[in-house]
């Protein structure tokens, strides 16, 4: 018996520059043309048996907008990042550069106050592993590309370090099949990367 997962990010607001920590930002014009440039693409994974998304607004508007009209799984929101919470990584390090240095080099650490890494990553997996599992089920997740990364990580039993070298561009999908503990990345079909207007 084995579950399919295919994770889909959310479209992109703004720059990876301007990416905020739990950003809560609507998806703008730029967002919503992306979808439209590859929903042809990711729109076949609508008939998956079970449709989620993380509660960032950018990840419900994308999966609305794929017409998978998918429910909303609080263990797939982004990380707590604590009084970080809606900052850039360059006003974090602008205001706390010791404390973002011993977040970046440590998956324990929390000095934002939130979440850490290694937490963060067992969330996701934790999610993950207590999906539905009935043989051949198919389970699309849109989500930020940070979960994405956790939930890599988690899937290839990766040192919490490697979620700094995984790059989830918007609109991306990947695969994962397996049961819970057990699982393997699934590479398919390559999907078309939108171009920004």
């Amino acid at each position: 018996m084995a579950l399919r997962v295919t994770f889909v990010a959310a479209a992109g607001s703004s720059s990876a520059l301007a990416e905020r920590f739990e950003d809560v930002r609507p998806l703008d014009q730029a967002g919503w043309n992306e979808v439209r440039q590859v929903a042809h693409e990711l729109l076949p994974l609508a008939a998956a048996d079970l449709r989620y998304c993380s509660p960032a607004p950018r990840s419900r508007a994308t999966g609305d907008g794929l017409g998978y009209a998918p429910l909303v799984q609080l263990a797939l929101r982004d990380c707590d990042m604590g009084r970080w919470r809606g900052l850039t990584l360059g006003e974090a390090m602008a205001r706390e550069p010791e404390a973002v240095d011993a977040w970046l080099a440590d998956p324990r650490s929390t000095p934002h106050g939130g979440e850490s890494l290694l937490d963060f990553i067992g969330r996701v997996g934790g999610w993950l592993d207590t999906r539905p599992v009935e043989d051949g089920c198919r389970v699309v997740a849109v989500a930020e590309p940070s979960v994405i990364r956790a939930a890599l990580v988690y899937v290839l039993k990766a040192p919490p370090a490697t979620y700094w070298n995984i790059d989830v561009r918007s609109l991306s999908a990947v695969g994962v099949a397996g049961l819970p503990g057990r699982w393997n990345l699934r590479l398919e079909g390559v999907c078309a990367q939108p171009t920004r207007a």
